[in-house]
């Protein structure tokens, strides 16, 4: 998710800083008058932002002596505006931080320890490997918000159709059914995604990963990471797979086919459900299929464990910081989460938000019966990172561009240069 910022991105950036940060508002200096926070919110603007806000003003009712300014920041802008800002002392005293920002910002000194604090209150409340996920050097840097993963979301009227019944359990019966759908339907059976991200379940299928954190070695191009891609690579040809799209708006290509029944399965998160309804092919959300992503050769299925927390600016003032503490339990919470939930189909991170009218959305239901193939992310800051190299490289591989080994070897290489302590 990282991205490079041109020099008039870089001054809105710093001017979006200088306006939003809470200690810069005009009300929050004074003494006798409510303290003004900032946060900074990085959901979907259309589907998910309305959600956020109304939360924040219910949270400003409840608290009168704490204002919320809120600031919808674009997800793939976020990373590299709080990077600069927290940098010149200008952040906002809340960021809904992706999981993997949450140790490199902690590990930067951009982050307040929560351990201890209101934030934390509920820790018991919330699923103990998103509280892992959000620790940095055995100190807790977030509350999770939201939880994610990866899951084979498929037309089920389509399968059906091709005397299939249900999702195919491995990448090779999934290679077999795409064939099957093809011949009986006429729609392409699978579309796979040349991003990074989408291509990791492959890794875990075959028990490896793009770095083996503990031993501090990376293994993108170990035999059984090249086993993983070469299965990734063979799902762009064949009867009934799509071909590679590695335009800049594949991902939106991949997405409008499947909601509009053009291709009976693709991988997705849970992020596109309310989209998914949206579109012709589930207009009857029960159509919605919703299954682990295939296993490899390991027998393992596994996709990785996404989602956002809430964390608290280190460099706020301890006013802005208690009732950013305030605010951050307030819309962790079990009704909070239960809101979000509901309104925007997204998945709670405890369990006591996941009540029966919750768990009545198929696709919410749907995608907690996967969240056991979830890995969480390694303990390493740079972790998020390493998909950068691999998002140059693989579009290139799937579109023929360039070998896999040529491509891999590449993106060993600048691997290595973000984490220069591992060996290969």
């Amino acid at each position: 998710m990282r991205r490079g910022i041109a020099a008039t991105a870089l001054v809105a950036s710093l001017a979006l800083a200088a306006t939003a940060c809470g200690g810069d508002s005009d009300d929050s200096g004074k003494a006798d008058g409510p303290v003004t926070i900032t946060w900074w919110d990085t959901s979907n603007a259309t589907n998910e932002a309305p959600v956020y806000k109304a939360l924040a003003k219910e949270f400003e009712k409840a608290n009168p002596g704490v204002k919320v300014k809120y600031v919808n920041v674009p997800f793939d802008q976020a990373q590299n505006k709080f990077d600069t800002a927290a940098g010149s002392k200008g952040a906002p005293d809340i960021l809904r931080s992706e999981v993997g920002w949450t140790p490199a910002f902690a590990k930067k000194g951009f982050f307040l320890p929560l351990d201890g604090t209101e934030a934390l209150a509920d820790q018991g409340k919330f699923q103990p490997s998103l509280i892992e996920q959000a620790k940095y050097d055995g100190k807790t840097y977030g509350v999770p918000l939201v939880t994610d993963t990866l899951a084979l979301v498929y037309n089920k009227a389509l399968f059906e159709k091709a005397g299939l019944d249900g999702a195919p359990a491995t990448w090779a019966d999934l290679k077999t059914d795409a064939g099957t759908i093809k011949k009986k339907t006429g729609v392409d059976g699978y579309w796979g995604s040349t991003q990074a991200y989408y291509a990791q379940s492959f890794l875990y299928g075959e028990g490896t990963d793009t770095v083996d954190a503990d031993a501090k070695k990376i293994t993108v191009a170990s035999p059984e990471a090249k086993k993983a891609y070469k299965t990734w690579q063979g799902l762009f040809s064949g009867n009934g797979l799509h071909k590679a799209d590695t335009t800049a708006d594949a991902y939106a290509h991949i997405q409008d086919a499947f909601v509009n029944g053009k291709v009976a399965a693709i991988v997705q998160g849970p992020w596109e459900i309310t989209n998914f309804y949206k579109g012709s092919a589930f207009k009857d959300k029960e159509n919605l299929g919703i299954a682990k992503v295939p296993a490899g050769s390991s027998g393992e299925a596994g996709a990785p464990t996404g989602g956002h927390n809430l964390s608290v600016y280190a460099g706020s003032d301890k006013a802005h910081q208690e009732a950013s503490l305030k605010f951050v339990k307030f819309m962790t919470s079990a009704k909070s989460q239960e809101t979000i939930a509901l309104k925007n189909s997204t998945l709670p991170t405890r369990d006591d938000a996941y009540t029966t009218e919750v768990k009545a959305d198929p696709g919410i239901a749907g995608y907690q019966g996967v969240l056991s193939a979830a890995q969480p992310r390694p303990a390493l800051p740079e972790y998020s990172s390493l998909w950068g190299p691999l998002d140059t490289e693989l579009p290139k591989i799937a579109g023929g561009k360039e070998s896999l080994d040529k491509g891999l070897g590449n993106a060993e290489t600048a691997i290595a240069k973000l984490v220069p302590d591992f060996s290969k």
